[in-house]
């Protein structure tokens, strides 16, 4: 499925339905006397976070959006029914904006909330309404209100219990599929990861989701690459993971550009727990593997451990390390 993390739609409320004037025609009654209906109200359109969904592409397909109005009144003071309500189903974590995509209207950031975006109209008073000990026959009657109409913004920001940053080609991707549930696309070249990729890891019999960001390459914030399209992804995250590609023959220059993005983009992601992982730790020799831990770790307010997504034993420490993190 492909992913789609912001769309523009236009909703419509369902209008009110009018007010009846009739006036009871009845044999044997000489003053049958008003018996106008009120009109049913307008559907209102209400948006609802669901878990099983992490992307707007449904959105994208089908971008007006309105719900059914009121019927009109009618005689014997039969009410109108009611248009029904349109529920439209949102990610866990999306954000709703007004047309001008700054104002922020609602943040959904838990499963089965609720939020009312247009009010459907108010339905129109019968004649029987307006009836009165001076007014016995009145013809007034009024129409149904119109519902509410907006162009509105929809934005996703993935919520996870830990992002993975790095550079392209980092090992990202494989750490995914090595320790959750997710299928991502992995390849020996820059940029296999174009989107998000969400898995579930589980370890002692708890869950923790984790967020894969596309590499962060110089100068992301400002649009180099694709990272600045997804930085707003880990900005709920609870942890960061930093991979980092063991073989790297500049580690220091290489983990202070992944932060320098970040911090170009949030300080406040500067501020978030962080994890150090070097990755394919299985390139080198053990001996190798702890002088460069040793050094790479000097000076580092992070915990910086080591790891190779072709060991299981490796993969298991990692989730419980992860597991601390956001517990």
């Amino acid at each position: 499925m492909k992913f789609l993390d912001q769309v523009k739609i236009y909703i419509k409320a369902g209008n009110g339905g009018h007010g009846s004037p009739s006036f009871r025609r009845e044999k044997f009654i000489e003053y049958g006397g008003p018996d106008g209906g009120d009109g049913g109200k307008g559907g209102s359109i209400i948006f609802r976070s669901e878990r099983n969904l992490n992307t707007l592409i449904d959105y994208r397909f089908q971008q007006h959006h309105k719900a059914e109005r009121g019927e009109n009144g009618s005689g014997q003071n039969r009410t109108g029914r009611g248009g029904d309500d349109l529920f439209l189903k949102v990610p866990i974590g999306t954000q709703v904006f007004e047309e001008d995509n700054k104002t922020l209207i609602f943040d959904f950031k838990k499963e089965g909330e609720e939020f009312v975006v247009a009010n459907g109209g108010k339905g129109g008073l019968g004649n029987t309404r307006f009836k009165s000990s001076t007014n016995r026959a009145p013809k007034k009657f009024t129409k149904g209100a119109i519902g509410e109409e907006y162009i509105i913004w929809l934005q996703l920001k993935t919520i996870a219990d830990v992002g993975i940053v790095g550079l392209p080609n980092a090992g990202k991707s494989s750490l995914l599929a090595a320790i959750t549930n997710a299928m991502p696309k992995i390849a020996n070249y820059k940029f296999t990861t174009l989107n998000p990729n969400l898995g579930v890891a589980s370890y002692d019999d708890k869950e923790i989701t984790l967020a894969d960001i596309p590499g962060l390459v110089e100068g992301a914030h400002e649009g180099v690459g694709l990272g600045i399209q997804f930085l707003k992804h880990i900005e709920r995250c609870k942890t960061l993971m930093h991979l980092l590609d063991i073989t790297n023959e500049d580690l220091e220059n290489t983990y202070k550009q992944v932060r320098t993005e970040l911090g170009s983009y949030s300080k406040d992601l500067l501020n978030k727990k962080e994890l150090i992982v070097l990755n394919k730790t299985d390139l080198l020799e053990k001996e190798e593997v702890s002088q460069i831990l040793k050094e790479f770790s000097k000076n580092k307010n992070s915990e910086v451990v080591i790891l190779s997504t072709l060991d299981k034993e490796s993969i298991s420490q990692i989730k419980a390390k992860l597991l601390s993190y956001v517990s």
